[in-house]
């Protein structure tokens, strides 16, 4: 995904249009709604995609405090560690020949030649851009060590700015060979929400400890061990998703094949998980594994959609179709097993050992991603490969291919669009016209790209616009997730702009854009119905869809030009009266939200009267409409 050109598709024609439509003056507009069903509305048509990009797990969702909590030897030196000696203690770093697992097999090694209770020696890490810190809150901590002395352990949450010490725990270490010790620390009342906290992990006596797998949570999402940040799961909640694709992107190829997403090294207890070099050139802590994945789709109760290796890699690394790359189909044999088979199957078993009985719903399975990279042209071949494969042990399963192939026929094909808000609003009517003969369409990756490092309020609007067209031609596009999803906003924190929710170790915020997903998600029914607009200015975009049980039509109105456009409403089967009216508005295409600012545009709840059939309405310039209106 991203920082490689993307494969695009747009309309030239129509620009010249779309570049005078801002000038002049709008025409009353004619609005036709009819009561005439088209095609059904996908019931998956809106879910979630991200990857290990912009600190979306580690620094962003995962909700682990610490940074480099493996002692990964980054330059310099166990980067994000740093001694910590108080009065007169002493201390010193150096690197540990020994570990706890087979999977992290060194340390940290900590020579403390002075300590004593009051003047403690150790180490200190701030956290990703600083640690969360808010009053009345618990935070459990633990950590692996081997110790040739007994000593006393002190864990603090310290305030930088202060030196105060905000939380604290104590554990007595025994002298042992490698065992985990855990803690659980509390703040006051009086604690005033911050993150400009770090962690300190100090001794009371002179020693030598190995230190593996330093680890902070606060509270999670549910409550889940190793889990979620609690306020990022509910604002994707808010979006109403029906899937997540995992693991996302770049993230399930790596830049080479040894760096791509293997599953097996993501399970289990976190001390055999060996980490692993992300493709946005950051080591992932990998505590956002298979089962992560798993457990983030039922916490929000969704599907995942699960993306296998399929023997290419960003570099340009590939796996020849045949007996090389017999492995990596039974490689992912094996993960679809983990998801889906009960605790008979070996991996069905692994999964109940790892603390889930039940197996997981599955029905999409996504061959590879963006393949139209592969310059070998290996893709037919090695999709056939799979395909066969998957097909004879699951043929429940769809199939998804990441690019057109010939050799066999998948379900779905998986396009993915990062374009300018007049590149999304010459396009809109691409689908309108495909032929519905071939595979269905999966929109894996799409996003407007103006703003950063969150979409502004032009992006908003292209991205309406879009959504618009996913609607009318849901029957054809079965399932889209915008991307990137997340992204933390400190310096540094950022790889690829644009992205849907910010945020830091304290606060989030949601785009413009996100607001624009909230709206279409939470509104929309279980079938179009037919529509027509005539004499509108060339930014004015719609859709229609009805929820047969409720009975309500949810009209979405996108008027991406400067200028109010007036509308003559003709709909059949209204119920007269008040109709429901969530507006999203900004006084220009850069307008937008921020970390420091976060709510200056946000929906705007109203009521409009509905006068039977025909009535009138106005959509004021830069504004996006979703009106709920009643039926009989």
């Amino acid at each position: 995904m991203f920082d490689r050109l993307m494969k695009v598709t747009f309309f030239v024609c129509g620009f010249a249009a779309l570049a005078t439509a801002l000038s002049f003056a709008q025409e009353p507009a004619k609005l036709l709604v009819a009561e005439t069903s088209v095609s059904p509305v996908s019931p998956m048509l809106y879910g979630l995609m991200t990857e290990e990009i912009n600190f979306s797990y580690d620094g962003g969702l995962y909700a682990e405090m610490v940074r480099n909590r493996t002692f990964h030897q980054h330059w310099p030196h166990f980067e994000f560690w740093t001694v910590v000696a108080h009065g007169s203690a002493e201390a010193a770093m150096g690197e540990g020949a020994t570990g706890p697992s087979k999977a992290l097999p060194k340390s940290l090694k900590l020579t403390i030649t002075g300590a004593a209770p009051g003047n403690e020696a150790g180490i200190g890490n701030p956290g990703y851009w600083g640690m969360a810190v808010r009053p009345s809150s618990s935070y459990t901590g633990s950590f692996y060590a081997s110790t040739d002395a007994a000593n006393r352990v002190h864990a603090r949450l310290i305030a930088d700015d202060t030196g105060a010490t905000v939380a604290e725990a104590t554990v007595d270490l025994p002298q042992s060979d490698w065992t985990r010790y855990s803690y659980t620390m509390r703040t006051g009342r009086e604690i005033k929400a911050s993150s400009a906290n770090h962690l300190e992990i100090t001794f009371e006596q002179p020693s030598t400890i190995y230190l593996q797998l330093a680890s902070l949570f606060p509270s999670t999402y549910n409550d889940r061990t190793n889990g979620n940040r609690a306020d990022l799961m509910k604002m994707m909640a808010e979006m109403r998703p029906h899937f997540l694709r995992l693991p996302g992107g770049n993230y399930l190829e790596g830049d080479y094949i040894n760096e791509r997403f293997q599953w097996k090294q993501t399970i289990g207890p976190l001390v055999d998980r060996p980490t692993h070099r992300s493709p946005w050139n950051y080591q992932s802590s990998d505590g956002m594994g298979l089962l992560e994945f798993l457990e983030w789709c039922e916490d929000l109760k969704i599907e995942p959609v699960l993306a296998v290796y399929a023997g290419y890699s960003l570099r340009g690394d590939h796996v020849n179709p045949g007996k090389d790359l017999e492995p990596y189909v039974q490689e992912a044999l094996e993960e679809i097993e983990y998801v889906t088979g009960d605790a008979t199957t070996t991996w069905g078993a692994e999964r109940a050992k790892d603390g889930h009985q039940a197996p997981f719903p599955l029905r999409y399975i996504e061959i590879g991603n963006e393949d139209w990279f592969d310059k070998s042209k290996s893709y037919d071949g090695r999709f056939e490969q799979f395909a066969k494969a998957i097909r004879a042990k699951y043929p429940q399963y769809k199939l998804i291919a990441t690019t057109p192939v010939k050799t066999s026929s998948p379900d779905v094909v998986d396009d993915h669009y990062y374009l300018t808000p007049d590149e999304f609003f010459a396009q809109n009517r691409k689908y309108d016209a495909m032929d519905r003969n071939g595979p269905k369409i999966f929109i894996g990756e799409w996003a407007t790209r103006t703003g950063s490092p969150t979409p502004d309020f032009g992006a908003a609007l292209g991205d309406a616009s879009w959504m618009t067209s996913m609607e009318r031609n849901s029957d054809l596009i079965v399932m889209a997730s915008y991307a990137p999803l997340l992204t933390n906003v400190n310096p540094g924190g950022m790889q690829w702009a644009t992205d849907l929710i910010g945020y830091d170790a304290l606060r989030s915020y949601g785009s413009p854009s996100y607001w624009a997903q909230v709206l279409f998600a939470q509104h929309i029914g279980d079938h179009t119905v037919k529509t027509a607009v005539t004499g509108a200015n060339p930014l004015l975009f719609w859709s229609a869809t009805v929820s047969s049980g409720d009975k309500v039509l949810h009209l979405k109105l996108v008027n991406a030009s400067a200028k109010s456009q007036p509308l003559s409403v003709d709909i059949t089967g209204v119920k007269a009266g008040a109709a429901t009216m969530y507006s999203l508005h900004a006084a220009t295409r850069y307008a937008t939200n921020s970390i420091t600012d976060p709510d200056r545009i946000r929906p705007v709840t109203t009521t409009v009267s509905v006068a039977g059939d025909s009535w009138k309405h106005e959509v004021p310039g830069n504004t996006i409409q979703v009106i709920d209106i009643p039926l009989k």
